[in-house]
């Protein structure tokens, strides 16, 4: 596909723009994993501002665990469609692909603890 002028030009920045919320639809519609992901972060952001803790470590996790999932599944339909058989390579593409998604999960699991979980401790401890 052609570029359409200058990558600062409002109409391309728009294009583009589409081209990614709809990525994020079908992700979101087609991939259960994405959506449990999806509310996991909603829940850590919501425990974020009820414990006014900061948002910038939380916020960073949910979006690095999200991107990598969205990653993991552009790999799976790129390997789908080069290789619709079972093939050796496409198992190791999609085992590392979805091994990127462990990792920044508990990633983001670790990061979750150590932010929310001194706070959320002392709540319960002392009362709501």
């Amino acid at each position: 596909m052609r570029s359409d002028g200058s990558a600062l030009s409002p109409r391309r920045w728009w294009r583009s723009a589409g081209f990614a919320v709809s990525g994020l639809r079908h992700v979101y519609r087609t991939q259960a994993n994405f959506r449990i992901e999806v509310w996991a972060a909603a829940l850590a952001l919501s425990l974020t501002w009820v414990l006014h803790t900061p948002p910038a470590p939380i916020v960073l996790a949910c979006a690095l665990v999200l991107s990598v999932e969205l990653l993991n599944t552009a790999v799976e339909a790129v390997v789908d469609l080069a290789t619709p058989e079972l093939h050796p390579l496409a198992k190791v593409a999609k085992d590392a692909a979805a091994g990127a998604v462990l990792l920044a999960s508990l990633g983001a699991l670790l990061v979750g603890c150590s932010v929310l979980g001194p706070p959320l401790l002392a709540l319960i401890r002392h009362g709501a």
